[in-house]
């Protein structure tokens, strides 16, 4: 099936979702080590871990990990869809504008990357014309957004309704609008090999962690020694304790980044069988989304699946460079699936290409529905309070202060 928007009206109106599995490998190779992201230990001072649990596959059950989470995957896609905004497709967001702050390293940031998205904290403590965002004509409408008439997200920012967003200070001690993700993708590492540990001799409570073993060391050029007495304190560090303040600590070289590090191994990095990549565009969450009726709610129902199938197939352009010893590759070239409501399924023909036409022909239908697109992203500025707890964050960070490390050793 050759998807155009017509097809694509039909099927977002009557079928269940489109969905696509596709497997990848290492781009070392097919057992090749990987590093999936890690998490927190259970009590102090427990080492970092990764997230494991037993999933079933066909008539046996098999040990899985998670490579890639559907809130990471969702951060991943919407950096594939501003860098399809980079290259002229008209996809509406909103951006808050640094330039002119001074502040180091930061430009802007859009509702693409703000962690609430369009409800974020970033946008909301910003000014649209002068006047607090929220309090804008434009802020409110947002505010009063609901699934039973979505329009303003979808002309201002509708990546908020295709990967979700919370007002969560809004009206009603966080009752305020509020939109389920409507695209799912998550990377998980299938039959893993695991260790089973003891976690507690008394309880003989048990825990799953990796087989995989990951070493760590340093040697320092200069050759400082451990014994080495070293003072830490209001003024930087010194061999002198009086140099560094009345707050003086002694500390180890290791703490201001000298000396070495003794060879050490944790249970790090894992292999599998395979990776597997599940994407899911649930047309049913789509048709919880109304905007207007009759041909709107067409319009700009087609107009989100087309955005997703955008950013599906920018992020098999773009690659799965996810972190650090854990780059990916497709293996193999897997079709998208049209779900129909009975469950039966029948194949997708779509390329990069194809998506970035279809999104624009989607783009001008909804337009001529009656939305309403600027051609110019939303722009805010910060305010001056948001712009001053920023500047102090970067002082404290520039002077070693005030991180959460040493947050937790006073709360310790």
């Amino acid at each position: 099936m050759q998807l155009d928007l017509a097809a694509l009206q039909e099927v977002v109106s009557s079928a269940a979702a489109i969905r696509r599995r596709q497997f990848l490998q290492p781009v070392g190779g097919k057992g090749d080590k990987i590093f999936p992201p890690t998490y927190p230990g259970e009590g102090r001072n427990a080492p970092p871990r990764h997230v494991y649990e037993r999933r079933r596959l066909g008539d046996r059950e098999a040990w899985c990990v998670l490579v890639d989470s559907v809130q990471s995957q969702a951060n991943r896609l919407e950096e594939c869809l501003l860098q399809a905004i980079g290259e002229g497709l008209p996809i509406p967001y909103v951006v808050v504008d640094f330039g002119s702050t001074g502040l180091d390293g930061i430009s802007r940031i859009t509702s693409l990357d703000a962690p609430h998205r369009v409800y974020d904290a970033i946008l909301r403590d910003s000014l649209l014309d002068g006047e607090e965002f929220m309090k804008s004509d434009v802020g409110q409408a947002l505010a009063k957004a609901k699934a039973e008439d979505a329009s303003a997200l979808l002309e201002i920012s509708p990546t908020a309704l295709l990967f979700g967003a919370w007002h969560s200070t809004g009206e009603g001690g966080g009752l305020g609008a509020k939109f389920a993700r409507c695209l799912t993708s998550e990377i998980v590492g299938v039959d893993v090999p695991v260790d089973e540990v003891l976690a507690n001799p008394r309880t003989g409570e048990t825990e799953f962690r990796t087989a995989g073993r990951r070493p760590g060391s340093r040697i320092d050029p200069l050759g400082i020694l451990r014994k080495v007495e070293v003072y830490k304190g209001p003024n930087g560090w010194s061999t002198d304790e009086a140099a560094v303040g009345k707050k003086a600590k002694k500390v180890r070289p290791s703490e201001i980044n000298h000396g070495n590090i003794a060879p050490s191994i944790q249970p790090l990095g894992v292999t599998c069988d395979h990776i597997e990549h599940t994407f899911v565009l649930s047309f049913a969450g789509l048709r919880r989304l109304r905007f207007g009726g009759g041909d709107k709610n067409s319009a700009g129902r087609s107009l989100l699946a087309a955005l997703g199938l955008v950013a599906l197939t920018d992020q098999d352009a773009r690659g799965y460079a996810l972190r650090s010893r854990c780059d990916l590759v497709c293996d193999g070239r897997a079709p998208l699936e049209l779900v129909n409501a009975d469950g039966g399924s029948e194949t997708i023909g779509l390329t990069r290409d194809g998506a970035h036409a279809l999104f624009r022909e989607a783009h001008s239908s909804a337009q001529a529905a009656g939305f309403s697109f600027s051609a110019e992203p939303l722009r805010l500025t910060p305010q001056d309070k948001l712009v001053e707890i920023v500047r102090r964050s970067q002082e404290l960070a520039l002077q070693g202060e005030g991180g959460e490390d040493e947050e937790a050793e006073r709360s310790a």
